[in-house]
């Protein structure tokens, strides 16, 4: 995998949306921590652009993340939100400059479709909050996001939570969105896991759609030489009225019961105040034991 080159005070980073619409008021927060980096940022066309829900057109936004990707001179593309439309844009964008030239692409949720499509290229990706939940992250996921993107190696220990399943494995860290990976199943974009890290979070879901999904993952080969499965934020999961009869723990631990791969739940990361940055397609370790969950990289920066 290539993995771009780390920031250095100076460097311009782009802030463009490839999904949903939203102004430079709602990214006043993510503009000032960027300056407070050392960083410039360039703020792309699709920002204030409206096209209903969208971010403008589609023709609008996949020329605005174009444009960014292409200009030598930006060194980090940040995605300043998600909610729905990157998969519109996905087979519009020629990746062939970012290719030659890798550059930090960051955001999580709906950008997991631009993560799952570099990854096929053979590109790391940073899995990251995005400007639009800025104001209501933690300290430490804006930290992680910074010195992840300077360069700094980071290590994440956290406390063992009830049914992880203990373990050890490695390989390369994939994985984002569970619906967007779902969707994603059967073309082009969809991601190979075998002998990979997975993570997986998502919000707003029904649990049965939850078990649906993983089923659908699970039917696509993604469990069968995976190397450990990593649970993020399942956040404000929905029942219906006839109880599914099953929590997403007990969705996830039975779909994978048969494979001996290790599990850690409620990792921070996804729709989830304390949203960790991971660098996708990296090398890591994950070790899950009775007191914790580490998950380390093993690359070489």
């Amino acid at each position: 995998m290539l993995e771009p080159d780390f920031l250095k005070k100076g460097d311009k980073i782009a802030i463009i949306s490839t999904a949903r619409r939203i102004n430079k008021k709602e990214i006043a927060d993510a503009i000032l921590i960027v300056e407070k980096w050392g960083l410039v940022p360039i703020i792309g066309k699709s920002i204030g652009a409206i096209d209903h829900q969208f971010a403008g057109s589609d023709k609008e936004r996949a020329l605005d993340f174009q444009n960014m990707i292409d200009d030598k001179e930006i060194k980090a593309v940040w995605c300043a939100r998600g909610g729905y439309g990157t998969v519109r844009i996905i087979d519009d964008i020629d990746f062939s400059s970012i290719i030659k030239k890798p550059k930090w692409i960051i955001g999580y949720s709906d950008i997991t479709v631009l993560h799952s499509h570099l990854h096929t290229l053979g590109i790391c990706s940073l899995h990251a909050l995005m400007p639009i939940d800025i104001h209501k992250n933690t300290k430490a996921s804006l930290d992680s996001l910074r010195d992840t993107l300077f360069g700094k190696k980071i290590k994440y220990t956290i406390p063992a939570v009830k049914r992880n399943r203990n373990g050890q494995g490695t390989g390369q860290l994939v994985g984002g969105n569970l619906s967007i990976l779902y969707s994603l199943c059967g073309s082009s974009s969809s991601i190979d896991t075998s002998g990979k890290i997975l993570c997986v979070e998502d919000l707003d879901e029904y649990l049965y759609h939850v078990d649906r999904m993983m089923y659908n993952l699970k039917r696509n080969g993604y469990f069968d030489n995976l190397s450990g499965l990593i649970v993020g934020g399942m956040t404000d999961m929905h029942d219906n009225t006839i109880p599914f009869g099953k929590k997403v723990k007990r969705i996830v631990l039975d779909i994978v019961e048969e494979y001996d791969f290790p599990v850690v739940f409620k990792f921070p990361m996804g729709h989830v105040e304390d949203n960790r940055a991971l660098i996708l397609g990296a090398e890591v370790s994950l070790e899950v034991s009775e007191d914790n969950a580490i998950l380390s990289y093993k690359s070489s920066y």
